[in-house]
């Protein structure tokens, strides 16, 4: 890989670390002491899991667009993919907000819900530039259905 590859990777990484960082300020808003009082149905993992599963998750986020970007900004199908990845990249902050920050988990199923659906069009638009890039993002899309699947028994137990 030459280093315009590398550059464009941790810059991405940068930013999506940057975002995971802003989120999990968010987080810890209502992690202590709203989060515990709320019923949460059988399948919710361990307060320990999300942490690491969302680091790596943008670590993986990071590295695929970055690969996307080093196929040159101006070819309208790494643009598009781009914009894609941003705007979900914004709804994935949102969601942190939402859910811990202002405890409206109705209004963050709505959020990971059109995550989820701009998650898909960013894979699509990341597999014609990049095979590698979009199944880097397989994961995050797994993950981001299992917390919507999560998020929604959660605002209907509640």
């Amino acid at each position: 890989m030459s280093l315009n590859v590398f550059v464009k990777i941790f810059l991405a990484l940068a930013i999506c670390l940057f975002i995971g960082f802003m989120a999990s300020l968010a987080t810890q808003v209502g992690i202590t002491d709203w989060y515990p009082t709320l019923n949460k149905p059988w399948f919710n993992p361990p307060d320990w899991i999300f942490g690491p599963v969302w680091g790596m998750l943008y670590v993986l986020m990071g590295i695929a667009a970055g690969i996307v970007w080093s196929k040159g900004f101006y070819h309208k199908w790494v643009k598009t993919a781009l914009y894609h990845f941003m705007f979900q990249l914004l709804l994935n902050g949102a969601w942190s907000i939402l859910f811990f920050g202002l405890k409206e988990p109705f209004w963050a199923l709505l959020d990971i819900v059109a995550l989820f659906v701009i998650l898909i069009f960013t894979i699509k638009w990341f597999k014609i530039v990049s095979d590698t890039a979009a199944y880097l993002l397989i994961p995050y899309a797994v993950w981001v259905l299992f917390a919507a699947i999560l998020n929604f028994e959660i605002w209907r137990l509640n």
